[in-house]
């Protein structure tokens, strides 16, 4: 199969090195691709909004099917202007990709479907929400309704802080996505996340994993796209997994087909772990990033027979290896704020050569001979192990080998798992 991935960070560079693995594949594509994923990809000069321009692409190359990375292409139809032009794609459509598009409509959809999650309200005007989030207490969850790129939530420790994050958030803070807000109620407890795949109707499970949203050791300061995570998480029991799957995932499932809305595609389930039960926090309909990084690693199936499997109905379970995985996220200083760009980055080769270490690239581009650091994130620094103890000394070691000028990194990946 001739197959074009769309995307240009980490979660892809670890897509296409799991799909290069596939005995079914001929030639991969990637659209723009980055400096890492060059070295398992072609990497065509067309960016991941030109949906015109990918589409002649893949006719033009007679490409077999197509795997969409990231959520704002699927959001934005991609899937459909692929299907309408007769080229199979993993989904879901634009329809169904409202289920990360729309928080407030995740959040009626658990009403109506009975799935457990936060108390909440919808608003499309600060006064009414400033009044909501003083009437649940602090702290209280502010978020943009829709995409905005993993930052578009602000947890408010008392009503000055959530007045302003209701403004920041009305006055285009975060650009399209915040003219509609959520306000709900803090939950405590531990958060993770759960992956599984659907075809419309049946849906397995895939694994689960822990992220590390906030920028700073101990998780503080702002949240960012993600700075680590490690697979599988110990608080996501056997039985939680069950549990993710019975009450919330296949339920979301049927009542996004009985809208109309069928769900094909990854579904990736954001958990609050709570006293009193595990709660939604949010749904994405894509793999996690950096999830992805350290659930690609643990994966023994065939990725592109299982993407093309969903697609085509006929979904299969897929297998696993018991070890651990865990991904060091390397950033550029002032992520997730203005961030600096184009220093070389030196190591590496040297940090590669480290057993069970593989680097995914996010924010890399070749400059000559060099390989240049131009995104906010920029590495995702990933280990496999025995438990998380050995994964994350391995991902360390690693680190510790790679420099550029404004490099940072979290020193504390996997500390919820090391805590006991």
């Amino acid at each position: 199969m001739k197959v074009l991935l769309v995307g240009s960070g980490g979660r892809e560079h670890a897509l296409a090195w799991a799909l290069a693995k596939s005995p079914l594949l001929t030639k991969l594509y990637c659209a723009p691709g980055n400096a890492g994923i060059a070295q398992v990809a072609e990497c065509v000069p067309i960016q991941a909004t030109d949906f015109p321009a990918l589409v002649s692409f893949a006719r033009d190359t007679r490409i077999d099917f197509v795997v969409i990375g990231a959520d704002p292409q699927l959001v934005g139809g991609l899937w459909d202007v692929f299907e309408a032009a007769g080229i199979r794609a993993l989904g879901p459509s634009k329809a169904a990709a409202v289920l990360e598009g729309s928080k407030g409509f995740v959040k009626d959809l658990c009403i109506q479907a009975d799935i457990p999650t936060a108390t909440y309200k919808r608003f499309t005007a600060p006064k009414a929400a400033k009044a909501y989030a003083e009437s649940l207490g602090f702290p209280v969850v502010i978020k943009a309704d829709g995409l905005a790129a993993g930052k578009g939530v602000i947890i408010a420790s008392g009503k000055s802080e959530s007045d302003q994050a209701i403004d920041f958030m009305f006055e285009g803070g975060f650009g399209e996505s915040g003219h509609a807000i959520v306000v709900e109620e803090f939950m405590e407890g531990e958060e993770a996340s759960f992956f599984a795949l659907s075809d419309g109707i049946n849906v397995v499970p895939l694994a689960g994993a822990q992220d590390h949203k906030r920028v700073g050791d101990g998780d503080t300061g702002p949240n960012t796209g993600g700075m680590g995570a490690y697979s599988p998480a110990p608080v996501l029991t056997a039985r939680l997994e069950q549990i993710a799957m019975d009450k919330f995932i296949r339920p979301t499932v049927a009542a996004m087909a009985a809208r109309g809305m069928s769900y094909m595609g990854v579904l990736y389930l954001g958990l609050m772990i709570t006293k009193t039960g595990p709660k939604l926090v949010e749904y994405n309909c894509r793999f996690g990033d950096p999830e992805c990084q350290v659930l690609m690693p643990r994966l023994k199936s065939d990725l592109l027979a299982a993407l093309v499997a969903a697609r085509d109905g006929k979904l299969q379970p897929l297998d696993w290896r018991d070890d651990v995985a865990l991904t060091v996220v390397m950033a550029s200083k002032g992520y997730p704020g203005a961030y600096e760009k184009g220093h070389a980055i030196i190591g590496l080769d040297e940090a590669e050569k480290l057993p069970g270490v593989t680097l995914f690239h996010a924010g890399t581009a070749r400059r000559g001979t060099e390989i240049a650091a131009v995104g906010g994130r920029v590495l995702d620094v990933t280990a496999i192990g025995q438990d998380v103890a050995e994964a994350r000394a391995r991902a360390y070691a690693a680190v510790e080998k790679i420099h550029w000028q404004g490099a940072f990194f979290r020193k504390d990946i996997g500390w919820r798992a090391l805590k006991g």
